[in-house]
């Protein structure tokens, strides 16, 4: 639920969680309603342009790069060589902007059910759309349930899902079907890594997902807790499960090395969000 005040604060309101978030907004700058779901778009005061869906917070410009880049780099450093990677979801496209800096990827498939998001990306937030046209990259706008169920099996090294909560458009990325459908599209030793909402604030649903990835086959999984600022309580996660293979670390060297630059993610940041703190370790041990 969202409410935009008279003194220009845009406010969700989280009813599930008892909590509420707010951004100072000099203005609306475009809304439309899709066939999945409200788009609207605001000019904030510190926090650049705001992208809500259905009243809640989903992409401003100065806080996006901690969501994408531990969305993205510690599932592909955590695969021995990844070169084809499917990402579910993700219109706002910052994922993958990510993915395609690993130079090794070589062919990138994205799904997102609402073209609107990535036309609202591409107006307001062009820097997350700048590799959207790379030769390796293909942007379908697509049931991404029906995609992974339709996929080729063991032809994908690493899954990305970049989904809403599960609500919506969303809901049927959080269950034991299509994690079936993922599992089989996966080689030998593919990743899957999907948002898997705040351990504070979500832990029931973390707990599902976790339970899920494990009966339906997956062998090892890692939850990796990140900040979020504009997500509710400002701690937010993403879960990696394996296919056939436990973790075993990751390319720490080729993370030093990397050519590329990102504001977040690093070799220290990776092995800081694998040390769980002991609040998930418990409820990970139940």
């Amino acid at each position: 639920m969202a409410n935009l005040e008279a003194n220009r604060w845009f406010t969700e309101i989280s009813d599930r969680d008892g909590s509420a978030f707010s951004l100072r907004v000099n203005k609306k700058l475009d809304e439309i309603q899709s066939p999945f779901q409200k788009v609207e778009m605001f000019e904030t005061t510190d926090f650049g342009n705001l992208m809500i869906i259905d009243g809640c917070t989903m992409v401003s410009t100065r806080e996006n790069f901690f969501y994408h880049e531990m969305m993205s780099h510690p599932a592909l450093f955590s695969h021995p060589a990844p070169t084809n990677v499917v990402i579910i979801g993700g219109g706002d496209c910052g994922t993958l902007r990510e993915v395609l800096k690993h130079p090794g990827v070589e062919k990138v498939t994205q799904i997102d059910i609402d073209e609107v998001v990535t036309q609202m990306s591409l107006k307001y937030f062009p820097e997350l759309c700048e590799s959207n046209n790379d030769p390796r990259a293909t942007v379908m706008f697509d049931d991404g349930i029906k995609f992974m169920r339709e996929a080729e099996a063991e032809s994908i090294d690493v899954i990305i899902v970049d989904g809403t909560d599960p609500v919506g458009p969303g809901e049927g990325l959080f269950n034991h079907a299509f994690y079936k459908s993922c599992l089989a599209a996966l080689r030998t030793g593919g990743i899957m890594i999907q948002q898997s909402e705040s351990p504070l604030m979500h832990m029931p649903l973390l707990l599902e997902m976790r339970d899920a990835m494990l009966e339906v086959g997956f062998v090892d999984l890692q939850t990796l807790p990140f900040p979020q600022p504009i997500y509710p309580s400002g701690l937010w996660s993403a879960t990696m499960a394996r296919k056939d293979q436990k973790f075993a670390g990751f390319r720490e060297q080729d993370v030093d090395n990397a050519t590329f630059d990102t504001e977040y993610y690093n070799t220290g940041i990776h092995k800081g969000a694998l040390a769980t703190p002991n609040f998930m370790k418990r409820a990970f041990e139940k």
